[in-house]
C-alpha cells in the first residue's frame, strides 16, 4: 500500500498490508495477552499510560512531521493535535481510577450490594485520517486503562501515524499481546467484522457507520460510531463584535482544512448584520495562506484525499446555478497537491448540496434569516446532529435555540471545540454512544452486580 504525501503527491512510503489471516492470527495473539492486561492492576495500567503521555511530548517533532506529510495537515495544526490528545489523556490518566472503582451500593443490609466494572474483553478501534491522534485517543485509552485488548486500524491515510501509535505505546510498557495495528483499507475493515469481538468503536462517514452496524448487529456487543455532521453556526443582530464573530466562525469553518467533523459548515445571520458579517468575513478569508503544510506560516493545506477536489467543485458549482454568489475561491490550486481555494458561497439556500450535504472542505456558505424561528428551521433542516452554534449578547436568548437542537454538543460565543470532561456524542445520523468524560470511561467496561449475603 502506497502512502503518498497529499501535498506533492510523491509516494512517502510503501507498507505491507494485513490479510485476513495475518488479522486472525493478531486477533488470537490478543486473546491470551487480553487477560493478563486485565488482571494488572489498575495503578499500574495507568503508569503505562503516563509514559505514553510523555513520550508523545519527546517526540512531537517526528510526530508532527510525519502528520504533517501523510494527511496534509499545517504544520503548526500538527502540534496543536499532538498536544491536544495529551490534555485528553491526562484527563483519563487523573479520572478513570474514580470512575473504574467498584461501588458499594449497598453495606448495611443482611445482603450487601457492589458494582464491579470489567473490561469488555478485545474491541476493534476503527479510526479517521482527519484527527488521528485525538480521534484514536478517545478510544484506545480508555479502552486500554479499562484492561481490553484493541485491535486498532487507522485509516489507510494515517497509516505512518498509527505505526508511531503503536511503537510508542509498546515503549510505555503496553504488551504486544494487548495492543495490535492492523494496516489496510476497506477489506481489513472488514476482516475485523468478520471476527467475534466484543465491541467495535468507530470514527468516520456515515455511511461506514451504518454499514458496521448492520453488519455488528447480530453479535450484540457494543458498537460506538463517531460520524460526521453538518453543523450550523447561527449570528444573532444582538452580538457586539461583529467582526470578531466572523474571524471566529472563519476559523471554525476553515481549521484542518475544514476536514472536521464537528466543523462550521453552513452560517446563518440576521439580515440587520448579514452584509457586515460578510465583509469581515471575505475580507479574512482572502487572507488565508495556502500552500506547502510545512511552512509554519500556512493556514490551509491539501485536502487529504484527491477524490474530495471534484466533490468540492461539484458542490461550489451546484450552489453557483442555484443563486449563490461565490465571493472567494471556487476552485481547486493547478500543480501538484490536493489543494482547494477557501471558499465562500453567499445567498445560499437549503436547495444548495453545500448547505445540506457535509463537505468535509474548506467550502462554506452563508444564508440570511429574519429572526430566531426562521434560523432554527433551518438549522434543524438536517439528518444530522453533532454541535450547533449560536452567536449573541443574550445566554437566554441563545438557550431558547440551543435547546431546539436534536445536537450532542450545543456551543454559546464558540465553535469547533471540544472538551474532554465532556461527552463527545452525536445524534442521528451522527452517531451513536459517546467518548470523552466518565461516559468515554465507562464505555469499554461493563457492570457487574453482585449480591453478597452472609
Amino acid at each position: 500500500m502506497q502512502i503518498i504525501n497529499p501535498a506533492t503527491e510523491e509516494v512517502i512510503q510503501e507498507v505491507a498490508e494485513d490479510t485476513p489471516e495475518t488479522i486472525q492470527e493478531k486477533y488470537q495473539f490478543l486473546k491470551e495477552g487480553q487477560k493478563q492486561w486485565a488482571a494488572v492492576p489498575l495503578v499500574q495500567r495507568i503508569s503505562a499510560i503516563e509514559k505514553f503521555y510523555a513520550l508523545l511530548d519527546e517526540r512531537k517533532d517526528e510526530l508532527a512531521e510525519t502528520l504533517t506529510k501523510e494527511v496534509g495537515k499545517p504544520v503548526q495544526q500538527s502540534y496543536n493535535e499532538i498536544n491536544g490528545a495529551r490534555k485528553r489523556i491526562e484527563y483519563f490518566i487523573k479520572n478513570s481510577a474514580k470512575w473504574l472503582a467498584e461501588e458499594w451500593i449497598t453495606e448495611e443490609d443482611a445482603t450487601r450490594e457492589k458494582i464491579v466494572y470489567e473490561p469488555l474483553g478485545i474491541i476493534a478501534n476503527i479510526s479517521a485520517w482527519n484527527y488521528p491522534y485525538l480521534v484514536g485517543v478517545n478510544v484506545f485509552i480508555p479502552a486500554l486503562i479499562g484492561g481490553n485488548g484493541v485491535l486498532y486500524k487507522p485509516s489507510e491515510y494515517s497509516t505512518l501515524t498509527g505505526l508511531h501509535i503503536q511503537r510508542l505505546l509498546y515503549l510505555s510498557g503496553i504488551p504486544e499481546n494487548v495492543f495490535s495495528i492492523v494496516i489496510g483499507k476497506g477489506a481489513a475493515g472488514q476482516a475485523l467484522l468478520d471476527l467475534p469481538l466484543d465491541g467495535y468503536f468507530f470514527t468516520g462517514s456515515y455511511r461506514t457507520g451504518k454499514y458496521i452496524a448492520e453488519q455488528t448487529a447480530g453479535k450484540l456487543v457494543p458498537v460506538q460510531l463517531e460520524l460526521g455532521g453538518k453543523d450550523p453556526l447561527y449570528v444573532m443582530d444582538d452580538v457586539e463584535d461583529v467582526k470578531a464573530v466572523a474571524e471566529a466562525a472563519l476559523e471554525g469553518a476553515v481549521y484542518n482544512t475544514g476536514q472536521s467533523c464537528c466543523a462550521v459548515e453552513r452560517i446563518y445571520v440576521q439580515e440587520k448584520i448579514y452584509d457586515a458579517f460578510v465583509d469581515t468575513f471575505v475580507t479574512e478569508a482572502k487572507k488565508l495562506i495556502t500552500g506547502n503544510p510545512l511552512n509554519r506560516e500556512t493556514s490551509i493545506g491539501p485536502v487529504s484525499r484527491k477524490e474530495q477536489l471534484p466533490f468540492l467543485k461539484e458542490q461550489v458549482e451546484d450552489a453557483r446555478t442555484r443563486g449563490g454568489k461565490i465571493l472567494s475561491g471556487g476552485n481547486s490550486l493547478p500543480g501538484k497537491g490536493y489543494f482547494f481555494e477557501p471558499t465562500v458561497v453567499v445567498d445560499a439556500n437549503h436547495s444548495m448540496k453545500l448547505m445540506t450535504e457535509e463537505s468535509f472542505g474548506p467550502v462554506i456558505g452563508i444564508q440570511k434569516v429574519k429572526d430566531d424561528n426562521e434560523a432554527v428551521e433551518l438549522m434543524k433542516d438536517t439528518p444530522y446532529g453533532l454541535t450547533a452554534a449560536v452567536y449573541s449578547k443574550s445566554l437566554e436568548r441563545a438557550e431558547k435555540v440551543m435547546k431546539q437542537m436534536d445536537t450532542g454538543t450545543v456551543y454559546w460565543n464558540c465553535c469547533d471545540r471540544v472538551s474532554a470532561a465532556l461527552p463527545w456524542s452525536g445524534r442521528k445520523n451522527s452517531g451513536l454512544g459517546a467518548t470523552l468524560s466518565y461516559h468515554g470511561i465507562r464505555a469499554f467496561v461493563q457492570p457487574k452486580a453482585y449480591h453478597l449475603r452472609g
